[in-house]
């Protein structure tokens, strides 16, 4: 089995378990780790990998035989993405042109939907900007949004002012300039995450179908050992709310084709694995 994990001790922990159950792992050094994910989606290379959460919904609306294993690898706050060089604030985003590296990531996602929900802006009406596509080749993004010119990049072109707003999360240049569009950023998203009881989901889990069946009891092994270090969000129920929120966010900007119900995605997981929802 082929293993991508960007944290090191879900990574030893989950290939350990495997090679327990007497399954041969590699372990593949891919960074930043969500360029693993186009080859494990679209050709199974990967067999277990971390995801983007937007990613594997994608894959799933799409199709694709991966499932998801619910492990969160990362969850963070993500009002302070939404970043400026000039006055503006979040009070001036409808209108004015703002940059984000790919559509579909889930960053953007994220931050997209919160600014419509808590901010009022109707995402139509912003001068969106990307610079690559995602990691699902059906995807194709929304006609209100633009393409920026090949060979540009979107730090450069926020640090010379052709943006007005950058979503950045770990890409964000160190510029003494720049600073957060919302005002007290961090007190607005404790905030936030206290009204809705959960921490912003960004990657998870995701295991090819192929993968599952085949060698189930050494992905419950893998998932068994990755539950037990991780002090963040772990199985389906913890997992629901933050899940079905951002594919609803995902729907609303055409992200996905279709909606993907949480349901349904834990019963394909399950019947894949030959675990009951209990187990996971």
């Amino acid at each position: 089995m082929k293993l991508v994990l960007g944290r090191d001790d879900l990574a030893v922990a989950a290939a350990s378990a495997i090679r327990g159950t007497g399954t041969q792992v590699e372990r593949l050094d891919v960074r930043p780790v969500h360029k693993a994910a186009r080859g494990m989606i679209g050709q199974g290379s990967v067999d277990i990998c971390e995801l983007p959460i937007v990613t594997l919904l994608q894959a799933v609306a799409h199709d694709h035989p991966v499932i998801l294993l619910p492990v969160t690898v990362l969850a963070r706050a993500q009002h302070q993405t939404l970043v400026t060089c000039g006055d503006l604030t979040v009070e001036n985003v409808q209108g004015r042109s703002v940059g984000v590296r790919s559509w579909s990531q889930t960053t953007g996602v994220w931050m997209r939907g919160i600014l419509a929900e808590e901010y009022g802006v109707d995402l139509r009406r912003v001068d969106w900007v990307v610079y690559e596509g995602g990691h699902v080749d059906e995807h194709h993004d929304p006609s209100w949004v633009r393409r920026a010119p090949e060979g540009g990049r979107l730090q450069a072109d926020f640090l010379d002012g052709s943006l007005d707003f950058g979503i950045m999360g770990n890409e964000l240049p160190t510029d003494h300039r720049i600073r957060t569009a919302i005002p007290d950023a961090a007190q607005a998203a404790a905030e936030w995450t206290e009204r809705n009881g959960f921490l912003p989901l960004n990657h998870v889990v995701g295991v090819t179908e192929k993968a599952a069946r085949e060698h189930s009891a050494a992905v419950l092994a893998a998932y068994g050992a990755m539950r037990e270090i991780t002090s963040d969000a772990v199985g389906f129920e913890a997992l629901r709310a933050a899940v079905t929120r951002v594919a609803a966010f995902a729907l609303e900007q055409e992200v996905l084709p279709r909606p993907v119900d949480f349901d349904e995605w834990v019963a394909r997981s399950c019947e894949a694995l030959g675990a009951t929802e209990g187990r996971l």
